[in-house]
C-alpha cells in the first residue's frame, strides 16, 4: 500500500527538479470505482417489461426454441429469438445460465448474419443482454463469433440495428481489458465515430458516450492509447453536450485518458479539452463535477507545463469552492489535485497561495474525514518541498505544524511517515522561519 501510495504523488522522494510520477489505480483509495463509474454492462429492459406474459406456451420449453430459432421458415425463426429476447428482457433474475445452456448463443449470432433487419435487431438484443451479466456469460458471447458480426452492423442503414449492435459492443467492452482491446481491434472506433453528430438520436448518442467510455476504462493494461485517442474530438464535442448521461459518460471517458503518462497526457492537453471541463467544475450535478475533476487532476500529474495549462485554465477558484463541497469523495478529489499542484514550481506554489488555498488545505487537515486527512497531509508535505523557504514560512503560519502533529498517532501506517516528512523539511527551514517570525513581531 504506501509504496503504492507514494507514487500517487509527484515530488515524494524527488527533488523539485524531478517531480513526477502517475498514480496507482490499483491501491489509491480515492481511486476506487464509484457508482458513477462502476456501470459498466446494461441489460436492455423494455418498460413493459413486468407486463411480459411467458412466451413458453404449452408444450414450448426453451430447448424448442433453438430448434425453431434455426427454421428455414421465417416467421417461425423469427418468433423464436423474439421469444428468446423477451425471456432475456425479463426486468428481475433473467435466466441467462439456461438460455446458454441450450446452446442458441450460437444460433443467435448467426442470426446477426440474416438479411432481415427485424431478426438482426431481436438477435442483436438478445446477444447485448447475455452479455450484460458475468464474465463467463459475456465470454460466451464472444467464443461465439459475434464480436466481428456486431462491428459489421454498425454500418446497417437501419439505426435500429446500428444501436443495438453497439450496445451489445459496448456491454462486451466493459467486461475487461481483453475484451475491450478485442472490440478496438475488431474496428469498432471508426463507425462508432460516424454516430458523433447532431443527427443522432439522443438515446443513441447516450450509448455512444457510454461505449466511448468503456472502450476508454481499464488499466492492466491500458487500452491501446494509439486507438483510442482517435476519440479525442469526439469527446470534446460530447462533454460539450447538454444530455445529462452524455455529459458524464464523456467527462468519464477523458479522465481514463488522462491517466497515463506524460506523452499521453500531452495529447489530452492538446485536445483542447482544459477550457471546456474547467467550468464544469461548477456544475450543479455532481455526477459531472466528479469526472471533470477526474480528468484534471490526472492532468496535473504531469510536467509542471501541463499543470499550469490546468492553471491557466483557471481551476484555483473553483478548487476553493471544491474543497468545501458537501460530497466527501469532491473534497478528497480536489485536495489530491492540490497536493500536486504544490509539487510543480515555486511559481505554482505561489499561485496555490494567492488564491488563498492554504488556509482551506489546513482546514481539512484539521477537521475533515479521516480519508480527507490523509489527503491534506500529502499536500502540505509536497508544499514543503516544493515551496521555497519563505512560502514555507506562510505554510507554518497558517497553522500547518499543530494541523500535521495532532494527526501523528493515527493508525494508518503510511500517514505518519508522510506527516514526519513534512515536518522534516520545515526544520531545515527553522533559521529562516525563526527569522521570519522576529521580523513579523
Amino acid at each position: 500500500m504506501s509504496k503504492d501510495r507514494q507514487k500517487t504523488y509527484k515530488n515524494r522522494g524527488r527533488n523539485i527538479t524531478d517531480l513526477r510520477n502517475q498514480r496507482s489505480e490499483v491501491t489509491v483509495e480515492l481511486r476506487r470505482n464509484r457508482k458513477e463509474e462502476a456501470l459498466r454492462k446494461r441489460r436492455n429492459i423494455p418498460e413493459d417489461a413486468e407486463d411480459y406474459q411467458s412466451p413458453l406456451g404449452a408444450g414450448l420449453t426453451l430447448e424448442s426454441l433453438v430448434i425453431k430459432a434455426q427454421s428455414s421458415n421465417q416467421e417461425e425463426q423469427f418468433s423464436a429469438v423474439q421469444a428468446t429476447r423477451k425471456i432475456l428482457s425479463k426486468d428481475k433474475n433473467p435466466p441467462i445460465d439456461e438460455i446458454i445452456r441450450t446452446g442458441i448463443v450460437p444460433v443467435l449470432v448467426s442470426c446477426l448474419q440474416s438479411v432481415s433487419p427485424l431478426l438482426q435487431f431481436e438477435a442483436a438484443w438478445a446477444l447485448t443482454n447475455i452479455a450484460s451479466g458475468t464474465s463467463e456469460q459475456t465470454q460466451m458471447v464472444v467464443r461465439c463469433g459475434a464480436v466481428p458480426l456486431l462491428v459489421q452492423l454498425l454500418y446497417s442503414k437501419d439505426v435500429h440495428v446500428c444501436e443495438q449492435a453497439l450496445w451489445a459492443l459496448a456491454n462486451i467492452s466493459g467486461d475487461g481489458p481483453e475484451c475491450r482491446d478485442f472490440v478496438v481491434s475488431s474496428g469498432i472506433i471508426d463507425p462508432l465515430l460516424s454516430f458523433v453528430n447532431p443527427g443522432t438520436p439522443p438515446n443513441f448518442l447516450r450509448n455512444v458516450s457510454w461505449t466511448l467510455s468503456n472502450l476508454c476504462r481499464n488499466k492492466n493494461p491500458s487500452p491501446p492509447f494509439e486507438s483510442v485517442c482517435k476519440t479525442l474530438p469526439a469527446l470534446v464535442y460530447l462533454v460539450q453536450n447538454n444530455d445529462m448521461a452524455v455529459k458524464v459518460d464523456a467527462c468519464w471517458a477523458l479522465s481514463f485518458l488522462a491517466d497515463g503518462q506524460e506523452k499521453q497526457i500531452q495529447v489530452v492537453v492538446d485536445s483542447g479539452v482544459i477550457p471546456v471541463l474547467v467550468p464544469l467544475l461548477a456544475h450543479p450535478d455532481n455526477r459531472v463535477v466528479l469526472p471533470a475533476l477526474r480528468t484534471l487532476g490526472n492532468i496535473v500529474t504531469g510536467t509542471d507545463d501541463q499543470t499550469q495549462a490546468v492553471l491557466d485554465g483557471g481551476i484555483l477558484p473553483h478548487l476553493r469552492n471544491l474543497v468545501t463541497n458537501t460530497r466527501p469523495t469532491i473534497i478528497r478529489e480536489a485536495v489530491w489535485t492540490l497536493s500536486n499542484i504544490v509539487a510543480g514550481n515555486t511559481h505554482q506554489v505561489q499561485m496555490v497561495i494567492d488564491a488563498d488555498l492554504v488556509p482551506v488545505v489546513i482546514e481539512a487537515l484539521k477537521l475533515g474525514d479521516f480519508r480527507t486527512q490523509k489527503e491534506a497531509a500529502w499536500a502540505v508535505s509536497n508544499f514543503t518541498v516544493g515551496g521555497t523557504p519563505e512560502q514555507v514560512t506562510y505554510l507554518v503560519q497558517q497553522g500547518a505544524v499543530e494541523a500535521l502533529c495532532q494527526l501523528l498517532d493515527c493508525k494508518d501506517t503510511t500517514t505518519p511517515t508522510v506527516i514526519l516528512d513534512g515536518l522534516a523539511n520545515i526544520l531545515k527551514m527553522r533559521e529562516h522561519i525563526r527569522e521570519s517570525a522576529v521580523h513579523s513581531d
